[in-house]
């Protein structure tokens, strides 16, 4: 053998001695999956099977769903959230609406209307489309479970600014995920989601590259969006966005929970606070004159964020759970 050459084995593409790089973790992942949902093992033959025990099964299992691992599609309709669908329809006047059982364990509901929200967008996404997308955790788990497909002259435009450290629900990453799964031209918010003063907010604002986008993004065929609810917890203050602080003097001016980082009340009308000036993201009264925005939330504290949103016209179509949908409703009976 020639000097530089590389011997290659006859039915390997890889030249002899190269390994291609797998995450053992994600392997393992797959691999209980692909026994549990294909194979129909319990979790205890699972763990039998590769050594583990039933703890670290479940564990991996719920890191399956978590990384898209595993698509589920369910065909089946419940006659009681139909009923729910219907009257959230009538109630709000929506153009659609999808109720999901709510799961046993709260901390799934992000994953289960995630799998009902993904199927909702991938039957609206055409060629020649324009898709403007939020963030947060509920539309992450909901673009890890689109097909991927090719789409022609679609673009994806990101509705808010970006995180300043890495986070798997940065805009950015939300964004770039869905036009990679679809083939699509995608356009970022250069800037970060909420600035510092009031001041800054409107320099960036009034920059040509912002204003291009913003412009985009006010034009889009389709919104996907979430809503955020307003807790010492949330997913603002996880990601640092706002303090405790800030928490408290929101729920004081009347807010219940934000849209494209707008705090909003309980009648869908952006309260009078600091924060809402700061912000750099789509205004949820653009929203209104988006042809479809489709909203993807679910769980008790995000109730109000969302009866909220659907009192002030800022959805076409809700992907929800069934209790809140019944938290919603009884909102309109008090």
């Amino acid at each position: 053998m020639a000097e530089g050459e590389t011997k290659t084995l006859p039915d390997s593409p890889l030249p002899l001695g190269v390994t291609l790089s797998v995450d053992p973790e994600e392997q393992l992942a797959t691999r209980a999956a692909w026994l549990y949902f294909v194979a129909g093992l319990t979790q205890a033959q699972i763990g039998k099977k590769l050594g583990l025990n039933r703890t670290r099964v479940n564990r991996l299992l719920a890191q399956a769903r978590d990384l898209g691992l595993v698509q589920i599609n369910i065909t089946g309709r419940l006659a009681s959230c139909v009923e729910l669908e219907e009257k959230l329809k009538q109630q709000y006047r929506l153009e659609d609406a999808v109720v999901v059982p709510t799961p046993p364990n709260q901390e799934l509901i992000p994953q289960v209307i995630a799998t009902a929200a993904a199927a909702a967008l991938s039957a609206r996404l055409k060629d020649g489309m324009s898709v403007g997308v939020g963030w947060g955790r509920t539309l992450r788990l909901s673009i890890q479970s689109v097909p991927r497909r090719q789409l022609s002259h679609l673009s994806v435009v990101s509705l808010l600014g970006g995180l300043t450290r890495g986070s798997a629900m940065n805009p950015h990453e939300t964004a770039s995920h869905l036009a990679d799964l679809v083939g699509a031209q995608c356009y970022y918010v250069a800037a970060p989601a909420l600035t510092d003063t009031q001041s800054t907010r409107d320099l960036l604002m009034a920059q040509p590259m912002l204003h291009e986008i913003f412009e985009r993004g006010a034009k889009v065929d389709l919104a996907f969006l979430s809503v955020g609810e307003l807790t010492p917890t949330c997913t603002m203050t996880r990601v640092g966005l706002v303090t405790r602080a800030d928490v408290d003097s929101l729920t004081e001016a009347g807010a219940v929970g934000d849209i494209s980082a707008h705090w909003i009340d309980r009648e869908g009308r952006i309260v009078d606070h600091p924060l809402n000036q700061r912000v750099v993201a789509l205004s949820p009264e653009k929203l209104m004159d988006i042809p479809c925005v489709m909203i993807a939330s679910g769980g008790k504290t995000k109730a109000q964020g969302l009866r909220g949103v659907l009192k002030g016209g800022m959805c076409d179509v809700i992907i929800t759970d069934e209790q809140t949908a019944h938290s919603i409703l009884a909102m309109e009976r008090t």
